[in-house]
């Protein structure tokens, strides 16, 4: 009878054991797919992300052409950071005193580093959840422990939507001001840099004057940056 007992009581938890088993896998399997992944890209440019491929799906395509940092006007480069993240030189892909400002604040307005939106645009998807977040927090410090500086802003400054459909500062200039990307002067890349928050309601070809005035503050922005030393990490 105790035999037949303990045979029992093993019958009712191994279904809890064969799933605590598949859950441990299914983790790991994700960490080691992340993690393949986060070393690929050190080399080889993202192909798509979700964003591109739902935004293709949606509209039935999209512009976006890779480009070399190098062939990138510095200006855009530091525009960019201006814009998102002014500190991007100086966190490790979590800017705690951003996230501390914006729940003291109380606001709305979010305090994603270029490193975090980097992982959420080629490893995630859009949207706010706690599940994406929780990820994202996770992923971000490992990219910048393998990626460098300028290779995280490299990666963003190609997959970032900068107009409807329009990702990418190659497809960006084009669009917008009919150059390439290394020939943008202060005030177009400080336009494009407006534009990120909102690029299907935001223009910088036919710029607001509200979007008019935000890049005259990033243009400002990135030229402090360039003076105190904040682009450093990512300028040769």
């Amino acid at each position: 009878m105790a035999k037949k007992k303990k045979s029992k009581s093993k019958k009712k938890i191994a279904p809890m054991q064969w799933l605590r088993r598949w859950l441990l896998r299914g983790v790991l399997a994700f960490v080691a797919l992340v993690g393949f992944f986060i070393l690929l890209y050190t080399v080889v440019n993202p192909p798509t992300t979700h964003t591109m491929w739902t935004e293709g799906s949606r509209l039935g395509r999209i512009d976006q052409d890779w480009v070399a940092i190098e062939d990138i006007a510095p200006v855009m480069a530091r525009a960019v950071v201006a814009a998102e993240d002014a500190r991007f030189c100086q966190h490790w892909g979590i800017d705690v005193r951003a996230v501390r400002a914006v729940l003291d604040e109380g606001s709305q307005r979010g305090g994603s580093t270029i490193s975090q939106q980097v992982v959420k645009n080629v490893f995630l998807w859009q949207g706010r959840s706690w599940l994406r977040k929780a990820l994202e927090t996770l992923i971000t410090p490992a990219v910048e422990a393998v990626w460098s500086k300028r290779r995280i802003l490299e990666i963003y400054l190609n997959v970032a939507e900068m107009g409807e459909g329009v990702f990418g500062v190659k497809a960006a200039a084009r669009t917008s001001f009919d150059v390439a990307p290394d020939q943008l002067n202060a005030k177009q890349a400080s336009l494009l840099a407006a534009v990120l928050p909102a690029p299907k309601s935001r223009s910088a070809k036919a710029p607001s004057r509200k979007l008019t005035t935000r890049a005259r503050h990033i243009a400002d922005g990135a030229a402090t940056i360039r003076a105190d030393g904040r682009a450093a990490c990512f300028e040769d």
